[in-house]
Order: C-alpha cells, then structure tokens, then sequence
C-alpha cells in the first residue's frame, strides 16, 4: 500500500503538470497524471498540452505501458468516459490494468459526472477521491465557472502609482509600470481568451492589446461603448482583420460603428443595462463563444462597473513607485463604489512580490 503522504506528494507533481496546459488546453480542463508501479515508483507521467489533443491519462499510461498493470494512477480530474473530441480515457484505464486510481476531484462535465468514476468502480478499480481537492479546484476555478453559469473567468488588471492612479491629469499614462510588470502582463494576455477594454481606454491611449510575445493563445480583443462613439482611426481598427476584434454597443448605436465592421470587426449589439451596455450580457455572449478567461484592462469606468457587478474574480494590481499628484489624475477604478469601508471587497489568497521596481499584488474575489 503507498502511503498517503508519498500519494499527497505525486498528486501534487500531477497538479503542477496539469498546470503546463495553461492557456493551451481552454475551454478543457486542465489535468495532469502520474502513474505508480506496485512498489510506489513512478513509471510514466503527463498533462493534457492542448485543445483537441490527447488527455492527460493517455500520455501517463503510454509512457508507463506495461509498468503501469496493478499500479495506481494519479490524477488530478476524473477520467473521461465519453466520446468527444477523443476517445474515453475510462477504456484507457481499463486496458492498462491499474489497480487503483487516485482522483483529486470529480468533473462536472455534464457528459462525465461522476460516470468516469462509476465505471472504473463497476469494472473494478480501487477508486478513491477528494486529494488535494481544493487545490485541484482552485486550479481549474475558470473551467468550472464556465460550467456553472455559463460566464468566463473575469481577470481585472490594473498598474498604478504609489498614490493610486493610472494617469496623470492630461491623461499620460506611459509607462506607469516598469518593464517586468509589462512583460508580466503581457504573458497573461498570452493565455488568455480575450482582453478587454472600455471606450475611453481606446480613445485616450490607442492601445493594441496583443501579447507581445505571442502566447499559447491569440486573444480577441474587445471593446465596450455603449454609445458606439469610438475612433475613426485607432490601431485596434487598423488591425481588425489580423486579430479579432469584437465591439459590444447598446441596441440601436451599432449603426455608428459601419466603418469598424467593414474594417474586419464584429460589432454586437446588446441591450442596455443601468450605465450603459448590460456587463452581464457581455459576458454571457464571450461564455457562448467558450471563452473561459477574459482579462478587463481598463479603463476607470468598465473596470469600476465589473467591481460594482461583482464579476471580477481575479485581482492582478502592479503599483509603481512613483507619485504624480493632482485632484485631477485618473483613478484606477470608477463607477459608484461602496459607502462604507465595511463593505469593501476583501480579497482572499493575497500575495505581494517584487515585479522589477514595481509591486505585482495578486489575490481573488471572495468565493471565488
């Protein structure tokens, strides 16, 4: 019998394989294997690397073949047992002849549910599962909020001054933030679906929002203006029909927006929420498109109506230091806010560390 500290450390080096798929595997699941030999030794190990690709089961038993009969496999999410996009990882399973099987959390998949597990148990396989559930969960937070609501995973990311803004009073915003929290940034661009940004983001600071470097993934890049008043001339206009870019206006305005969908963009109307476009039909519409992260870049009024919706869940803050005063100078979040302290989100799992000169803050909204 392994012991259940040597089972808690390979499950642990699944999860960090599993994390290797980042960005490569969305809108599956991340998941990382280990197979165990009889004597607790590992035999062969892998993660699920991309979209359509093999799971991570089918890499760990191939590398394990023989080695891996009467062993123990461990994963970080139930085996597949489904058709899709390839076969059942459960008829993997079976054929290679493990005795056990270690899961770290079962998949809500509506096509798995529970049944990878069932038939793994009814053929009989040891099944055991719920080690290092949390961080399993954690992992794949975006995958099963998707599942759940149907809404992507909303990273809210901002650089900032020492006193708390993201631009001066002429609205000068280059560079708040050192070259590593620039590079950091645009890394997570680079795996994520889609990065967006609020009208006023586009009309002061022309941004092109690509991962420079590419990423694994080529995000779209999306535009809110609920008036649909936005440059005539911009880069994201000029660079429509080389990387996606979708517009969300309210019902009615989209006619002002001929010249950017003639251009390559896609514009979407939406109908109009309290302070402009309904946020919640903006990220039901990227959910229908499978995008299961979507970073909100700014500027003060989206990112202040995403934390007045409560729809952030993910927190990344890089803060210079540097100071630039003035009553007049941009803060980094708008929208009405809370009235009392006691009701400011307080954000759970929070980290500080150096990002070059800069501070990189990184924590989750509560619950999430």
């Amino acid at each position: 019998m392994i012991p259940d500290h040597d089972l808690e450390r390979q499950m642990r080096h699944a999860l960090a394989l599993a994390a290797r798929g980042r960005g490569s595997v969305e809108p599956n699941p991340m998941v990382g294997a280990v197979v165990l030999d009889l004597t607790g030794s590992v035999v062969g190990e892998g993660w699920h690397q991309r979209f359509w690709g093999p799971h991570a089961e089918v890499f760990a038993l191939e590398a394990a073949g023989g080695a891996a009969r009467g062993g123990t496999l461990v994963v970080t999410l139930e085996p597949c047992c489904h058709h899709g996009k390839t076969p059942p990882c459960t008829d993997a399973v079976l054929r290679s002849g493990v005795r056990r099987v270690v899961a770290a959390t079962a998949d809500p998949f509506p096509r798995v549910a529970g049944g990878g597990l069932a038939i793994l148990r009814e053929a009989g396989v040891e099944v055991d599962v719920g080690l290092c559930e949390a961080d399993a969960r954690r992992l794949n937070a975006p995958y099963l909020k998707l599942l759940r609501t149907g809404r992507p995973w909303v990273h809210a990311k901002w650089a900032m001054t020492l006193d708390g803004r993201i631009a001066t009073r002429t609205h000068d915003s280059r560079w708040v933030s050192g070259e590593e929290s620039r590079r950091r940034v645009h890394e997570l661009r680079g795996r994520l679906d889609a990065v967006l940004v609020g009208r006023g983001t586009v009309e002061h600071d022309d941004p092109l929002l690509t991962a420079r470097p590419p990423g694994p993934r080529v995000p779209a890049r999306v535009v809110v203006s609920a008036s649909g008043n936005l440059p005539d001339r911009c880069q994201l206009r000029a660079t429509a029909r080389d990387v996606p870019v979708i517009v969300y206006t309210a019902a009615g305005d989209e006619r002002k927006l001929t010249g950017w969908a003639a251009d390559g963009a896609e514009v979407v109307a939406l109908p109009p929420g309290d302070t402009g476009v309904s946020l919640d039909a903006v990220f039901a519409d990227l959910g229908r498109r499978r995008f299961t992260n979507v970073l909100v870049e700014g500027g003060a009024g989206l990112l202040g109506s995403v934390l007045d919706a409560g729809a952030a869940d993910e927190f990344h803050v890089f803060v210079a230091p540097k100071l630039v005063g003035g009553v007049g100078a941009v803060p980094p979040v708008g929208g009405a806010g809370v009235a009392a302290m006691a009701d400011a989100l307080h954000l759970a799992e929070f980290t500080a560390e150096p990002s070059g000169d800069d501070v990189y803050l990184h924590g989750f909204a509560p619950g999430a």
